[in-house]
């Protein structure tokens, strides 16, 4: 339910039938003081001066006309035109009671199913993932379990780089090696840096080796079937060392999610074909290039996007061109969404514009590059190892669990040492994401261990704690937590407070896929633990003298807390255990 929403188009009817014209749009938002009540209406100010009239009494037309008897007691105007919503003990009572016994915990399902391809992780298949595959990966991951949980079709688009020149040299590499009887899983490619650094020193200082792999690239192109065979064992065995990691970090990205940059070969030189003949491409310097005014700088000059290289060679534009294509019109799209650092803006607006021209992208296709801020070290600067390399992706999350089993072992616990182990890998790995989550997408921000690793303030391993207290309860009143149904009264302030932000869920999860930001998430499930927390300091639920109506009322709340904070963290890709 989005009550939110519900008072929005209440508000649009009542407008209109107050003779406003159509598309006033009313803004509603969640009052901050319970004596302004629960949700506040603003559309009267602004219709009021449009209309040249008092605000206070276009508010009283509004009020009117306004239909909220089924989830209101009380309507009042404020100030200058607000309109304070008072919600009924009684609606918050049955809404919370109604999502406690369904599945999707009263969360609708969208009216109509869109077809959303979510491009992301998308690393080099010449290196092991790094920090810098981070971001891409988690946050296209909660986006996509998000957009499912709605209802959307998504179609997963792992974008990994497997073509270029680099691959010449690496697979002439791999032949010598697998020639030599090294064994290929467990040496050349046990570390992918190692293996690219030496046949990259091979390519630079070995005599007739760089014209070898320059042949190798010609021969991969031309599709010769040595030079295949080779090309794919490499990207085989790198494809397992992404696997592996996204194993680790728990995120939904499979192999057939796989869709590389090679499968767009056949396409490519149709793709400037077709710029070409309607004259959005043309030759400059032996090259063909758009030239795009939508871009141009101060000085009046367009921007300039290679779409082919003089030599004939084909570019990221060309692959991301013919990309459009495919997702709009083979894959249906309607939507695309494209999580890549924020650095590369400037290239995906000539991909979109360029891609429109063509007609790449269907006219109903929303085409939207979800850009993301950089991991900084403490020193402010791109997150890098002591020595100034490159963290590997796979060593951060190794630390995460080293330090969460570091970290649980202050602490006393009854659980035995396997038990423990798979905690400390759901808390690190959980910490890592959430304090990535939880800032903006476009924000960069300062990567510290301590913080995240922390059991108090907005981190996961306080929700995955505040998770566990919840289950706990039910386990000291012998009671299925899943399975707990009972008429429920709202009547303390606490509980109206509980109910009214565990009735947000929905809202929530619309703001977070309609922006494409989780943050939104991890703020509400905060938000959530902490209400809970003061509700259950102020209202007893199993302490001596409770009535057994509202124990059982409460246990209500306390069990659709536990189903939010928990599908709430499974959305951001965080597991939570039973007990820590």
């Amino acid at each position: 339910m989005n009550i939110k929403q519900i008072l929005i188009d209440k508000a649009n009817a009542a407008m209109l039938a107050a003779g406003l014209e159509e598309g006033t749009n009313p803004a509603v938002t969640q009052s901050t003081r319970p004596q302004f009540g629960d949700y506040q209406i603003n559309g009267a100010m602004g219709a009021a001066k449009k209309l040249k009239t008092n605000p206070r009494e276009l508010a009283q037309k509004i009020i009117d006309a306004l239909d909220v008897s089924d989830l209101a007691d009380k309507v009042e105007i404020a100030g200058p035109g607000f309109i304070n919503i008072h919600l009924k003990p009684e609606f918050l009572a049955e809404s919370v009671a109604s999502a406690n016994q369904d599945a999707k915990l009263g969360v609708a399902e969208h009216a109509k199913a869109d077809t959303v391809v979510v491009d992301y992780s998308s690393p080099n298949l010449a290196k092991e993932m790094h920090v810098g595959h981070l971001r891409s990966t988690i946050i296209g991951d909660a986006i996509a379990r998000t957009l499912e949980f709605r209802g959307d079709k998504v179609i997963r688009q792992n974008h990994m780089g497997d073509w270029g020149t680099q691959f010449g040299m690496l697979i002439a590499h791999l032949e010598d090696l697998l020639n030599d009887g090294v064994d290929l899983e467990k040496v050349a490619l046990a570390d992918l840096e190692s293996f690219y650094r030496d046949a990259k020193k091979r390519f630079d200082d070995e005599e007739g080796f760089a014209d070898r792999a320059r042949e190798y690239v010609v021969k991969l192109q031309q599709g010769d079937a040595h030079c295949d065979k080779l090309w794919q064992m490499f990207i085989d065995t790198s494809v397992k060392h992404s696997e592996e990691v996204y194993a680790k970090l728990n995120v939904t990205l499979k192999r057939e999610d796989i869709y590389a940059e090679s499968a767009y070969n056949s396409e490519l030189q149709r793709i400037i074909d077709v710029l070409r003949e309607k004259g959005i491409a043309k030759e400059d310097q032996g090259a063909q290039v758009v030239f795009i005014d939508e871009l141009a700088n101060k000085d009046g000059e367009p921007s300039v996007f290679i779409v082919q290289k003089s030599g004939g060679g084909f570019l990221y534009a060309t692959t991301d061109l013919a990309a459009c294509e495919y997702r709009s019109h083979t894959l249906g799209a309607d939507r695309i969404m494209i999580f890549v650092d924020a650095r590369q803006s400037l290239h995906f607006s000539q991909v979109e514009i360029t891609a429109r021209k063509a007609g790449f992208l269907r006219d109903e296709t929303s085409y939207e590059f979800c850009p993301f801020g950089t991991m900084m070290g403490e020193d402010g600067k791109p997150f890098k190892t002591r020595t100034g390399g490159t963290v590997k992706l796979a060593d951060l999350l190794d630390e995460a669990v080293t330090r969460a089993k570091a970290k649980l072992s202050e602490r006393e616990s009854p659980l035995s040492d396997q038990e423990q182990e798979e905690i400390a890998s759901k808390v690190g790995i959980g910490a890592v994401k959430y304090a990535d989550l939880s800032k903006h997408r476009t924000s960069d921000y300062i990567f510290n261990w301590d913080t995240m690793l922390s059991f108090e303030g907005a981190t996961a391993p306080y929700l995955q704690y505040a998770y566990t207290r919840v289950k706990s309860i039910f386990r000291k009143a012998g009671i299925d937590s899943a399975a707990h149904q009972a008429p429920v009264v709202i009547a303390e302030p606490q509980e109206k407070a509980l109910a009214i932000k565990l009735m947000q869920f929905e809202e929530v999860l619309d703001q977070m896929v309609s922006d494409a930001t989780p943050h939104v998430l991890c703020g509400y499930l905060y938000e959530l633990a902490s209400l809970y927390m003061s509700f259950y300091e102020a209202c007893p639920v199993l302490k001596e003298g409770v009535s057994e109506e509202d124990k059982n009322s409460r246990l209500v709340l306390c069990s659709l807390v536990a189903k939010t904070l928990q599908k709430g963290l499974d959305l951001l890709g965080i597991e939570v255990m039973e007990q820590m």
